[in-house]
Parts: structure tokens; C-alpha cells; sequence
């Protein structure tokens, strides 16, 4: 019970210091509106022209497998974590997953996803 208690005042204290640091930052932001605030600062077009410029699909490849990768990270450390206390089942699945994102590295590679042209 004691667990519980520790738990929920763990939340409420993370809820309550998340509300307090954005009332800072709206008390302390700055409120002037200018032309320099609201002007276009990433890319340097106007959104409200017609845009004609093509991006090379690879880019995109390239973020797709790197969130394939960086997915497998995160559920591979826990495995690596617990490791003796998992036995030969846990392994054997451990070893399944990482071979499929093998297989799809190995694809990824024959068709050339991987390189820019």
C-alpha cells in the first residue's frame, strides 16, 4: 500500500513542477508582436505561394529505417538488462526479432534504398 502512496505522489509532483515551469515560461515570454516574431524563418518561403519544389524520396528512406533501428534499440535494452533472469525462450524471441530486422536490412541494401543517386 505504502508503494501506491509513493507512486501517486510521484505523479502528482511531476504534473504539478510540468504546470509550474509552463507558467513560467508564459509569465516570463516575451508578448510583443513584430514583424521579425512572425516572419518565416526555416525555409524561407512564403506559405502562401504555390510550392514547387521536389524532395528526393531517399530522405525519407533514410528516416523510416532509422526509426526501425533506433525502435530496436529500445526494446532490445531491456532484454540486455534482464538478461540472466529470462532464460533460453526469451533468447531464442530476442533472436527471432533481430534476425527479421536483418532480413529487412539486407533488402534494404539489394534494392539500393541506401543509396542516393
Amino acid at each position: 500500500m505504502q508503494e501506491i502512496g509513493v507512486l501517486f505522489s510521484f505523479i502528482l509532483f511531476s504534473l504539478l513542477f510540468a504546470v509550474f515551469m509552463l507558467l513560467c515560461s508564459i509569465i516570463s515570454s516575451p508578448k510583443a508582436n513584430n514583424d521579425n516574431k512572425t516572419s518565416i524563418y526555416e525555409c524561407g518561403l512564403n506559405i502562401k505561394e504555390k510550392f514547387n519544389c521536389k524532395f528526393k524520396i531517399q530522405f525519407f528512406i533514410y528516416a523510416i529505417l532509422f526509426l526501425i533501428f533506433d525502435i530496436e534499440t529500445i526494446f532490445i535494452f531491456p532484454f540486455a538488462i534482464s538478461y540472466s533472469f529470462l532464460g533460453l525462450f526469451a533468447f531464442i524471441e530476442i533472436s527471432i526479432f533481430l534476425a527479421l530486422l536483418l532480413l529487412g536490412l539486407i533488402y534494404a541494401i539489394r534494392t539500393k534504398m541506401l543509396r542516393f543517386r
